[in-house]
């Protein structure tokens, strides 16, 4: 069965990790695509994701979005949006739910998002 919206990206978390989330059909879709043409990068940002969603050691492969993309409305809240550089045009964005500890996937793509073409 294929993930859909509202899936967990497998497998669940253990010992303190955070629980990763598709929150678009879009994202699930889009994460199956990086896993098929860069599975050994998709697999870091699981890593990353899972582990320190929240880091800043590496700020040019994983970082906070900024202005008009540095928030995003899910679920009727207004969260942070951080991005995941997985290859030189792949990007998984994603926002953080700290409280719940969970990383709802809002987009993931081989391809650079053209939002931030403008």
């Amino acid at each position: 069965m294929s993930p859909k919206r509202g899936d967990d990206v497998p497998p669940p978390p253990i010992d303190g990790e955070w629980r990763l989330r598709f929150a678009t059909s879009e994202a699930a879709k889009g994460w199956g695509d990086l896993c098929a043409e860069a599975p050994a990068n998709t697999r870091r940002c699981f890593e990353a994701l899972r582990s320190d969603p929240l880091s800043l050691r590496d700020p040019d492969r994983q970082h906070r979005l900024r202005g008009r993309l540095a928030t995003r409305t899910v679920g009727g809240g207004e969260l942070p949006q951080w991005e995941y550089e997985v290859t030189s045009g792949g990007r998984v964005r994603y926002v953080v739910d700290e409280p719940a500890r969970t990383v709802l996937l809002v987009y993931a793509a081989p391809r650079h998002p053209k939002d931030t073409d403008n």
